[in-house]
């Protein structure tokens, strides 16, 4: 997925992405299995993050005011395995499958570490030239100023507020009519924007909430085709490719995907990338638009 400029849209395109003829094998899936919740194909990786832990510490000393974790890092990861691999950023909805113009990841921002506090809903939209440092400091500020309230800050937050509010009478068929409108791909910008379900990864950092990696599901609403959970960083013993055995930084992925997208061979594929990312940070300093090199 390259940037593009504004598209203009064909017959059965829809404004959230174009529609693109799909093999004969997932096309005849999309009609017998219409639901993505159907479809789901859960890989779990543990990665060894050891070389990106390094990484990350010797960058934060030398910018000690400006902190990069390793989920900003596993973000711009997300976002170049995309950038690589296209059939990452398809959806099926309608029957039919489409690809997006642009990479979009999404994830919930918890304004307080406690109890009931509310939680926030955050979209990012890598571009070609974004880094490492671009990505990490868009994270930061966004971050920071959701934190600033206790309570919603407008956007779908907001929007979902106000339907919440809503007597059970109204609401029931008015979301049977957003459910009709996201069929036909015809749901307003205002529904839309800002929502993880319209999404091409939606990602879960439980690492920092001391939670190991589980298997989330996908929803029959909106587009997001692929669920991501990182969970937390911690020290195990693993098998070297010498055969010796050494004590690394170890962080499980799990991975919940739409099996209509791609078959399993891509999907793993598309994992290695990550795996790759995490073994040679570097790559976090080059921009998105720049290919990684790796041989898959």
């Amino acid at each position: 997925m390259a940037d593009k400029e504004k598209r203009k849209r064909k017959w059965g395109d829809r404004r959230d992405g174009r529609r693109v003829k799909a093999p004969g094998l997932q096309t005849v899936m999309g009609y017998l299995l219409p639901k993505r919740t159907d479809c789901e194909v859960y890989l779990n990786d543990k990665i060894d993050a050891t070389e990106l832990v390094s990484y990350l510490e010797r960058r934060n000393a030398e910018h000690p005011e400006y902190k990069t974790t390793l989920f900003h890092a596993a973000v711009t990861g997300m976002a170049r395995m995309v950038k690589e691999r296209p059939l990452m950023n398809r959806f099926i909805q309608g029957y039919r499958m489409y690809e997006r113009d642009e990479i979009t990841i999404s994830f919930v921002v918890k304004r307080r570490f406690a109890d009931g506090a509310e939680e926030s809903l955050m979209v990012l939209k890598p571009k070609d030239e974004d880094t490492l440092d671009s990505i990490s400091r868009r994270i930061v500020g966004n971050v920071k100023e959701t934190r600033k309230s206790e309570h919603s800050t407008g956007g779908i937050d907001e929007l979902l507020d106000k339907f919440a509010s809503l007597p059970r009478f109204v609401l029931i068929p008015a979301i049977r009519v957003i459910r009709w409108l996201d069929f036909w791909g015809i749901n307003p910008k205002a529904l839309t924007e800002g929502d993880p379900n319209y999404t091409t990864i939606l990602t879960s950092n439980l690492g920092s909430i001391k939670c190991p990696s589980v298997y989330h599901h996908l929803n029959n609403y909106g587009t997001n085709s692929v669920m991501i959970t990182i969970g937390t960083l911690h020290k195990e013993e693993i098998v070297m490719p010498d055969g010796s055995k050494a004590i690394r930084d170890v962080v499980d992925i799990g991975a919940t995907l739409d099996e209509r997208i791609a078959d399993g061979f891509y999907f793993a594929k598309s994992l290695r990338l990550i795996r790759h990312v995490f073994s040679h940070p570097e790559l976090l300093e080059k921009p998105l638009g720049e290919g990684s090199g790796f041989e898959y």
